[in-house]
């Protein structure tokens, strides 16, 4: 089967989100069929609900400084599912993904044809188990692994990892994972497992409170970033300059911008240190860590800048920054978000930051309609267009000095291919 045929069949498969099948049977029978690829790495498993992706970017950085090998396995995408699986920082080829989906595909039939398994392995399910492969085959030091949704089920939850790391958890996917931030933070406390160390970040109180008791139940070592001290933080529209104060004085340039990235830069250096990483090369690879998408400038007059903030703790990290370096200038807001997401939420911490609003659909199925986004919120200047083809120059004609594009990725994925950002 060829690139554009595994892709094809991948989303034949349905949305990862709304088909997720939760529990790790069926992964965990598909990987003995293949050998148990995920026993020959070496893991960093890393939870979380806004940062994990940008955290797991850093730490990946770090390591590729020091030195090692290494494998990155992230999602969603921006363009392409090969985005997901990297190796040393590069995205995997469409050949090796092909090969790599015919792989598990084959294995999955057969398991099928013999009432192994109840269903084809899903979307997230089957590129998990595509990556454990081409890492086993590469032969890579290190692998920073991303969670798809929650945690305790999530098909990546099949490895004994040498580090689990849970990024700030905020409410998401409810649906899913409850309604609670601590029933949220018990599904991400289940990658912490007996015998391996974890990384906290700073947490809400009650996210907090339910990390800690499981980490105490297991009697695992916990390494806090609340116990480093942030000093002489230079905060700015690009990037942010700070000291770090623990085990070790680390002076640290985090390249992605807001404020946020901040705990998702100490929690990467603090990663990095617990995995034994030096000085330099955590400094220099947290410096030169790429993560597009997320409050990402990609043109200057005007400003357009892309940010993917889709649940609400992204929203409110978003706010912040348009309060802190654009609070005095007039801001054009494109906004298109999936069915599935807290829209009256979303509106109520963005639109009142906006001069004016444009609401659209990126080109999905499960997008939102613009009419219906309009008809939840009330913004003076609110504006309806079809795509994101339309919505552009509408932004352009309200003369803004910078134009936000927010709410999906999917979104964010498209303004990127329409005005020719580097990739």
């Amino acid at each position: 089967m060829n690139y554009p045929d595994s892709v094809h069949f991948l989303y034949a498969l349905g949305n990862e989100i709304k088909t997720a099948k939760f529990g790790l049977e069926r992964i965990t029978r598909v990987l003995e069929a293949l050998d148990r690829p995920q026993q020959r790495c070496s893991f960093v498993h890393v939870a979380g609900t806004n940062g994990k992706g940008s955290t797991c970017a850093m730490i990946e950085s770090g390591l590729r400084a020091a030195g090692r090998r290494t494998g990155l396995y992230t999602s969603p995408h921006l363009y392409e599912p090969t985005e997901r699986i990297r190796i040393d920082g590069v995205a995997v080829s469409a050949d090796r993904f092909a090969a790599a989906f015919e792989q598990v595909h084959r294995a999955v039939e057969d398991l099928l044809a013999r009432d192994v398994i109840d269903l084809h392995t899903t979307y997230f399910e089957t590129v998990t188990a595509m990556a454990f492969l081409i890492f086993a085959e590469e032969q890579v030091d290190e692998v920073v692994l991303e969670v798809g949704l929650g945690g305790r089920l999530d098909a990546t939850n099949v490895v004994s990892p040498r580090l689990a790391v849970i990024t700030p958890v905020d409410f998401d996917h409810e649906k899913f994972l409850g309604t609670s931030l601590a029933a949220i933070a018990a599904e991400k406390a289940g990658i912490l497992k007996p015998g391996v160390p974890a990384v906290f970040a700073r947490q809400r109180s009650e996210a907090r409170a339910v990390l800690d008791a499981r980490a105490e139940e297991l009697g695992i070592p916990v390494a806090r970033t609340g116990d480093w001290r942030v000093t002489g933080l230079e905060p700015g529209p690009r990037q942010s300059r700070f000291h770090l104060f623990g085990q070790r004085h680390m002076d640290l340039t985090c390249p992605l911008a807001g404020e946020h990235q901040v705990e998702n830069a100490v929690t990467a250096a603090v990663t990095l240190v617990q995995l034994g990483m030096p000085t330099n090369a955590i400094e220099s690879g947290i410096a030169t860590v790429e993560w597009p998408g997320r409050l990402e400038r990609v043109a200057a007059d005007p400003e357009i800048i892309l940010d993917g903030a889709h649940n609400p703790a992204g929203a409110r990290a978003l706010a912040a920054y348009i309060e802190r370096f654009y609070a005095r200038r007039r801001i054009a807001l494109i906004f298109g978000v999936m069915r599935d997401k807290s829209v009256e939420e979303l509106a109520a911490t963005l639109f009142p930051l906006a001069h004016d609003v444009i609401v659209t659909a990126p080109d999905q199925a499960r997008a939102l309609a613009p009419a219906s986004i309009a008809a939840l919120v009330d913004h003076p200047r609110i504006r309806v267009e079809a795509d994101l083809a339309h919505a552009l120059p509408a932004a352009r004609s309200t003369h803004p000095d910078a134009i936000f594009v927010t709410g999906s990725l999917f979104l964010v994925a498209e303004a990127r291919a329409m005005i020719g950002a580097k990739t």
